[in-house]
């Protein structure tokens, strides 16, 4: 079974847009999300491309990840049957030790940003780069699909202060 393995962190700094490519645009709606952290949703980008991503939980930070390309048109029909959704900037970066990209949230969940590493083993060391912030991996309030059912708008504003989302 595919396995996708990723670090998660809050970022703190801007130091990371001297490493980014173009931005990619993506709208991700949830269709089924539960409790034990298996999802549903569709991931649609602003060039048309779309997938269908079904995941559910593996062992440690690993989760089992299943990604089927869509037509545009049933993307943009699942995307309006979507009862959750976020939609976010995304930017590849060029850095060793792994697959890293930086989301940046709109909407609701601005100005949340987040990057991830995406590696090819849950032993592999990760060189945090100094723009990176506490790490999130495995705290599921942090996930896409939680956020996409409870932006960080909608929590109070002591969570998001002793988030760091907030100044006291």
């Amino acid at each position: 079974m595919p396995l996708e393995i990723e670090r998660r962190f809050l970022v703190t700094g801007s130091g990371w847009r001297a490493h980014a490519g173009e931005p990619q645009h993506l709208r991700q709606g949830y269709l089924v999300s539960s409790e034990d952290g298996f999802t549903v949703r569709v991931r649609l980008r602003a060039d048309g491309k779309a997938w269908l991503t079904l995941k559910a939980p593996a062992e440690g930070i690993a989760c089992h990840e299943f990604e089927y390309e869509l037509p545009s048109a049933d993307s943009e029909a699942l995307w309006t049957l979507a009862p959750h959704r976020l939609i976010k900037t995304r930017f590849s970066l060029s850095l060793p030790g792994g697959e890293w990209v930086v989301d940046c949230f709109e909407g609701d969940n601005a100005p949340l940003v987040l990057a991830e590493v995406e590696l090819s083993d849950a032993s592999d060391l990760v060189d945090q780069p100094e723009w990176c912030g506490r790490e999130v991996t495995g705290e599921g309030l942090w996930s896409n699909a939680a956020l996409a059912y409870q932006p960080i708008s909608s929590w109070p504003l002591e969570m998001r202060q002793r988030q760091g989302l907030e100044s006291t």
